[in-house]
């Protein structure tokens, strides 16, 4: 991915825990890497195919300035989710906070805090076999479309199944959306929980009947293994319900595990079924 640096931008700021740098103040420098498709600007010699980097390092400055956190920590990343929320062709920003004159009584060059955050692409199954189904799934596409740390939604066809698992129930629809977020893994659970609890969701019977249910599939290539959160969905490989929409919308996507696409998987899964 291209990129534009913005390097040792100098603020004078009031960031601090002690009340003396809230008050008199201090330098902070402050650099960027902007993370965006630049090819277009470079063809055409058009700016607004482009991020301005004298406008963004004026976006930077002024919130330093019109701001007052303790932390650097807190700082980097509000100016990185001001930025990723600003500009629409920013995929990436690197921010690096530095403190020339950070007072630890000791000699230094400066202290620092880097992050770095992006516009991560998701894949998420939705399911409803409850009620009104297809008002449920749209509810929640709607829901995940309203929210400003999503953007880019898509969604494949719907598909009606058989129940999986627990079968004494009615039958499902079932899709699968995708878009780009800001939101951690864990944040996005929370988050997708959130939508499933406006959808009256309640968890009774594990794979039982259900007003709405979202699933993480894919999460970028993050590989995650938690308690409460296994990505990419485990199941996968084996969910035709999954697999028909997913393949609709992302057939090359390549599961992070096994090293398949999702096409693959899907006509390997009904060669299976058609061998039995």
């Amino acid at each position: 991915m291209d990129q534009i640096a913005i390097k040792d931008l100098e603020c004078y700021c009031h960031h601090g825990v002690l009340k003396e740098e809230n008050v008199l103040g201090q330098k902070f420098l402050v650099s960027a890497i902007l993370y965006c498709d630049t090819q277009k600007a470079g063809m055409t010699d058009d700016l607004s195919y482009s991020i301005n980097y004298a406008e963004a390092a004026h976006v930077i400055c002024d919130h330093m300035k019109e701001n007052q956190y303790r932390l650097l920590e807190t700082a980097a990343e509000n100016l990185a989710n001001l930025l990723l929320h600003r500009y629409p062709s920013l995929e990436q920003v690197d921010i690096c906070i530095k403190k020339p004159w950070a007072p630890i009584l000791l000699p230094l060059d400066t202290v620092s805090v880097s992050i770095s955050r992006k516009w991560e692409r998701v894949y998420i199954g939705a399911g409803s076999n409850m009620g009104d189904r297809e008002a449920y799934i749209q509810g929640a596409f709607e829901g995940i479309r309203k929210d400003i740390n999503c953007r880019k939604l898509q969604r494949a066809s719907l598909y009606e199944t058989e129940p999986y698992g627990y079968v004494e129930q009615e039958r499902f629809i079932n899709t699968v959306f995708t878009f780009e977020t800001l939101y951690h893994p864990q944040e996005l659970l929370d988050f997708l929980h959130g939508l499933e609890q406006e959808g009256n969701r309640v968890r009774e019977i594990h794979w039982g009947p259900r007003t709405i249910d979202l699933d993480i599939l894919f999460y970028g290539d993050a590989v995650i293994q938690e308690e409460h959160l296994i990505v990419p969905h485990r199941e996968i490989p084996l969910r035709e319900f999954v697999l028909e929409p997913l393949q609709e919308i992302a057939p090359f996507v390549r599961h992070p595990v096994n090293g398949k696409t999702v096409l693959q998987m899907y006509e390997e899964l009904k060669k299976g079924e058609k061998s039995q």
